[in-house]
This record gives C-alpha cells, structure tokens and sequence, in this order.
C-alpha cells in the first residue's frame, strides 16, 4: 500500500514542481491563470500517477500468476514423479491419498472436540482406519471393499463428527442440540463396530489361504506318520522331530541331509 501510494504522489509532486519553476520565470500572469496551471499541474499528476499505478499493479497481477503457474507446475511435476516412483498402482496411491486426507481431517476433529469420551472414540476410529487403509498396500485385492469404506462409511463419520464439534462449541443446550449430539454419541459405538468388523471381512480370503496351507500342511504330516490330529499343531510336530533326531543319535544313524561321515 504504500509503494502504491509512493508512486501516485510522486508524479503530482513532479508536475507541481513543474509549475513552480514556471510560475517563477514567468511574467505578468495573473493570479487567476497561476491557479489554473497548478489545477492542471495537479490534474496532470494525478493522472500519470493513477495510470502509473494501474500499470504496476498490472506487472504484479502478471507477476503473481506466473509465480502461481510455475509453483503448480512444479507441484504437478512432482505428483507425476512420486506416482511414477512408487511401487504401489494407482488404485493403491489414491486409497492411501485419500486415508491420509481423512485422517489429517479426524486428527483436527480430535484436537477441536475436548470431551474425553468423543476424543477415546475418535481415537479407536482413526486406528481401525489406518488399518484398513494400510491394507490395500498388503493385499491390494481388496481395494474394492476399502473404496466402499473411502467413498461412503469414512465421510460420514466425518461428517457426522464436524456436525458434533460444531454444535458442542455452541455452549448452550436445547432439545435439538442436546438430542442431535447424544445421538452422534450413540451412533460413534455402532461405527467403530462397523469399522472393526470391514478389517476382519478384509482378511476373509487371507483366513480361507491360511486354512488352505494348514490342510495342504496336515496331508504331508500324516503321510509321512506325523499327523494324528485333524489340525496342524507346531509344537507337536517339533517334539515328535526332536524325539527322531535324539533317537538317530542314540543309535548312530546318520539323518537325511546330514553332512557327517558317522
């Protein structure tokens, strides 16, 4: 502001100079023309002086958008090159994006809202959501299932959760307020139940290739006379090598693999 008003003075202080000298070097003008030659003067000045403005801050608005170009082009270019650089598809860059989006949101909400019972439940929330967002980088079959959880279950708890910093900053209570929050309060235990049972449903095909192994596990054990349970069980199973290995070295027998003469 000042620079602005530094360079619409100067031009009238420059023409009012102006007519000093002339109105001191000139003869017999009458008062009344002295007056219309500083109006003009003045006039004169003003006029540069606004024009002169008008084209410096044309140069800043040019200045600023070039500066705000080149600044999301250098952004633009760096998304490029961190999306190209990451190991992860596009589907799993943009679950992780917008889980960071979301909890940076929730981390907000918890420093806003000061009631210990929200901030524990807030607190859960944003854990059992990191956790399923991080699962799309584990296994990234499952980004269907956590997309239905980014695009609908997560900006509703958001949503909801604004809804209750607002009203509770309010400070007063009345039947919609008091109503609308104990009912947000309900709701925040039945999500965080949601939110634990989306997890578990995320390992559903991990749990049937676990249970898979184990079968694939227990028919080599009882072919190989080490089975007799219908489940796998590992301590078994080294006691009774450990007992094959104590039994081959009481007995001298050389074991399979072994790389002693005897």
């Amino acid at each position: 502001m000042r620079r602005r008003r530094r360079s619409g003075i100067g031009p009238v202080f420059g023409f009012i100079m102006l007519w000093v000298l002339f109105s001191s070097v000139a003869e017999n003008i009458s008062a009344a023309a002295l007056l219309v030659t500083l109006g003009l003067a003045i006039a004169a000045g003003v006029g540069v002086g606004l024009l002169l403005g008008r084209r410096s801050r044309k140069k800043e608005a040019e200045a600023a958008a070039e500066e705000k170009k080149r600044r999301e082009e250098a952004e633009a270019a760096a998304k490029k090159k961190e999306e190209a650089d990451s190991p992860y598809s596009p589907e799993v860059q943009a679950v992780i994006k917008e889980g960071r989006v979301a909890m940076k949101e929730m981390g907000r909400l918890y420093s806003s809202i000061q009631e210990p019972e929200i901030r524990s439940k807030i607190n859960e929330l944003m854990s059992i959501s990191d956790k399923i967002v991080r699962d799309a980088i584990d296994d990234p079959s499952d980004v269907p299932q956590i997309r239905k959880f980014l695009d609908y279950y997560l900006p509703t708890t958001i949503k909801l959760l604004n809804a209750y910093d607002r009203m509770s900053s309010q400070e007063i209570s009345g039947e919609n307020i008091t109503g609308s929050m104990d009912r947000i309060k309900e709701m925040l235990d039945t999500t965080i139940e949601a939110y634990k049972k989306q997890l578990d449903a995320l390992f559903a095909n991990q749990a049937a290739d676990i249970q898979m192994d184990i079968e694939v596990m227990n028919g080599m054990l009882a072919r190989e006379g080490l089975g007799g349970k219908s489940y796998l069980d590992l301590n078994d199973f080294m006691k009774q090598y450990e007992k094959q290995q104590q039994y081959a070295k009481e007995h001298n027998i050389e074991q399979k693999g072994s790389t002693s003469n005897g």
